[in-house]
């Protein structure tokens, strides 16, 4: 275990924020962890999806409607960190759009698992919302790669191409320009957050190896256990908005 593991929390806090702070290229890996205290029920948490599965209990309830869904504080952190110059690359596991919709600038944002708010064309790879291509739910379905094609469903506006749901259910490939991107930032990073991932999914779980290989300081901050949680630098196991808002204030007051 890490000796870092040692200190408290506050003391914790004031160490991340100093790497934070002097780090070259910070990477961000969110997983469905961030969107909880949203109203977003995550997978393998204390009252996760399948952790209520495996105990033969029902899915947890939304405690929002969809359209009530908002980003979070730990979301809106992590734009200060982008603002801020600090934040060079944001990976996520989540399809729920909301790092986006937080602020998160498209070209500094991988989204390996897709965004339900997005179609993509399988031929050209344009991206387009649901809206932009005229495509009715109550009609043609969610529009998934394994969904059944009817002849006078939309087709992409550039190339009349079959357009899908952006959402990368089990089996499906991943979205190979965002993998390939979230490769290559994990092995620049010299500072790595790992924030509400229990780090199970792969391949998108074996990015933090990168960079924990090639010696960046590793954070985890995530309520459960992981795979990573002896080989990372520190652990944090408390909600996350509050701890990534101390963070980023700590790093100011560092920067001021």
């Amino acid at each position: 275990m890490s000796k870092y593991n040692e200190l408290s929390l506050d003391e914790k806090i004031i160490q991340i924020a100093e790497w934070v702070a002097n780090s070259k290229h910070l990477v961000a890996f969110t997983g469905a962890g961030i969107s909880t205290e949203s109203g977003i029920p995550d997978f393998r948490g204390p009252d996760g999806m399948w952790t209520r599965r495996d105990k033969g209990l029902p899915p947890p309830k939304m405690k929002k409607s969809w359209s009530e869904i908002q980003p979070n504080s730990g979301h809106l952190a992590l734009v200060e960190l982008q603002n801020m110059g600090l934040l060079k690359f944001l990976i996520t596991q989540n399809t729920d759009g909301l790092h986006l919709i937080s602020g998160i600038k498209p070209d500094l944002l991988a989204e390996l698992h897709g965004n339900s708010n997005f179609m993509v064309c399988l031929s050209c790879n344009k991206k387009m919302t649901y809206e932009e291509a005229d495509w009715d739910k109550s009609r043609w379905g969610p529009g998934y790669r394994t969904s059944s094609v009817n002849e006078f469903q939309p087709t992409c506006l550039n190339c009349d191409g079959r357009i899908i749901s952006s959402v990368v259910n089990f089996g499906d490939p991943m979205p190979e320009d965002d993998f390939l991107k979230s490769q290559e930032h994990s092995d620049q990073a010299d500072v790595y957050l790992i924030i509400g991932s229990s780090l199970v999914v792969t391949p998108a779980a074996d990015l933090p190896e990168l960079a924990r290989k090639n010696n960046a300081k590793t954070i985890l901050i995530n309520m459960g256990q992981t795979p990573y949680d002896e080989l990372v630098d520190i652990k944090i196991e408390e909600k996350i908005g509050g701890v990534i808002t101390k963070i980023v204030s700590q790093v100011k007051e560092n920067l001021s």
